[in-house]
């Protein structure tokens, strides 16, 4: 009988480790492409296989606080940016952002035109003030 409530306390605390671990992104089950300083948030785009792609992305983005913990920022956007380069315009591709059952974690829609070197720029407004981030990243 002893043995059976150490093995059911035991799975409970893993239970709690795990989803305290979620903080980074990892909960939703995306691998991290990203993270940066926001304020005094940490930001960090996700994706399923930890890259962006040419074409259609599903993408999550997390804004968390000293502790990892994600945390409601409000209004939330994001915008993939290429400047002009030789003949080729500059490309804006926002994404589509909608939130998601853990306050702080969106999830982004967005059709990168090409693979490359992108400015990802990440804009919030809300309980947490007003701030914004931005990421070199590359899509393949």
């Amino acid at each position: 009988m002893r043995t059976k409530a150490i093995v059911i306390t035991s799975l409970i605390l893993i239970a709690i480790l795990v989803d305290a671990c979620g903080g980074q992104g990892g909960s939703d089950g995306n691998k991290i492409i990203k993270s940066t300083a926001a304020g005094s948030l940490t930001v960090t785009l996700a994706s399923p296989t930890g890259e962006l792609k040419s074409g259609d992305n599903d993408l999550s983005i997390t804004f968390a606080d000293s502790s990892g913990t994600p945390v409601e920022v409000g209004a939330a956007s994001l915008n993939f940016h290429m400047p002009a380069m030789g003949s080729m315009a500059e490309m804006n591709d926002k994404a589509t952002l909608t939130t998601t059952n853990t306050p702080g974690r969106y999830r982004a829609r967005v059709n990168l035109e090409s693979g490359g070197t992108w400015e990802a720029q990440i804009k919030y407004q809300g309980p947490q003030g007003t701030g914004q981030a931005s990421l070199t990243v590359n899509a393949r």
